[in-house]
């Protein structure tokens, strides 16, 4: 399915799950007010989100004269992708990793981890970077924040209806009973997260599609990918550790010694995101890596440095 129409279609369902938690549970004005309450947290979180986020991770912005050829790099793919040049970031992580952030294109940002720019290709950076600048064109921070107002508003509705007994403004019982109360309490939430985790791998597959098209090569990304993945495991990123709740951000999952099931996950399986970027261009697979990494960092130190 269309990555918009399928975006499209599990909002409309979270809506709906919404609407029919609300009725049953608080009736209109319990359904309203948790809706405002969420609407209220979640705009919040979303005209501040860059600042929260970046500070979050103790990001520490790259100049122009700091890492030139990076900067360069960054520039050109923006202008491919028709944005303006975004806010960019390092972290100093082992972990390869990067995610972006902004309520809007004007506003966006783009985060490196130091790991990334010392274990990759400067190909591979250049399909990290643009999979990243995907995520700003189609405000995808939108998305999610409007997702996150539903399933919290959800969420904020089964607890309301629980603790109050199930009872709309008008003093009724709503149909299920304490025992259906306390179900929904469980079950609503649990559904709401579902369908958000679901939203998130869906706008990662559309990254991935624009992103191979803005950096011209998607073999270029399904390696990043693949070094992504691989590089990850034993390499602790402690900032992500610390604010879990940020994982979903990350171009790939950031968390360690978790083996969630695939329905709660926030990313769709590499495997899966490599195969379709690699149906892209079916004539061209992507060439084999050798196990070492050739080590590009732009901050000094040892091994070769294409950024300047």
């Amino acid at each position: 399915m269309n990555g918009y129409l399928r975006t499209a279609v599990l909002l409309a369902g979270l809506t709906a799950l919404f609407v029919g938690i609300g009725y049953a549970m608080g009736g209109r004005q319990g359904m309203v007010i948790a809706f405002l309450l969420a609407c209220a947290t979640n705009l919040w979180a979303w005209w501040n989100s860059d600042r929260v986020v970046l500070s979050m991770h103790n990001a520490e912005p790259i100049a122009p004269e700091s890492a030139p050829r990076l900067y360069r790099m960054v520039e050109a793919l923006a202008e491919r992708a028709g944005l303006p040049m975004p806010a960019l970031y390092v972290i100093h992580e082992d972990q390869p990793n990067a995610f972006a952030t902004g309520r809007s294109p004007e506003k966006g940002a783009v985060a490196v981890n130091a790991g990334l720019l010392d274990l990759m290709d400067e190909e591979e950076v250049a399909g990290v970077v643009a999979h990243e600048l995907a995520h700003i064109k189609n405000r995808d921070t939108l998305i999610m924040t409007v997702t996150a107002t539903l399933a919290g508003a959800i969420g904020m509705l089964a607890q309301f209806g629980f603790l109050f007994g199930g009872r709309d403004e008008q003093g009724r019982q709503n149909p299920f009973g304490p025992l259906g109360a306390l179900l929904l309490l469980i079950v609503g939430p649990i559904a709401a997260m579902l369908v958000q985790t679901a939203i998130s791998r869906s706008r990662e597959y559309e990254a991935d599609r624009i992103g191979a098209e803005i950096c011209g090569d998607p073999r270029w990304l399904a390696s990043g990918l693949q070094k992504l993945e691989h590089y990850k495991h034993g390499r602790i990123n402690q900032a992500a550790e610390a604010n879990p709740a940020t994982a979903h951000m990350f171009i790939v999952n950031p968390l360690s010694g978790l083996r969630m099931d695939a329905l709660f996950s926030t990313h769709p399986p590499t495997e899966e995101r490599v195969a379709r970027l690699l149906a892209m261009s079916p004539a061209a697979p992507v060439p084999q890596r050798s196990a070492m990494p050739r080590q590009y960092s732009p901050w000094g130190g040892g091994g070769r440095n294409p950024w300047g």
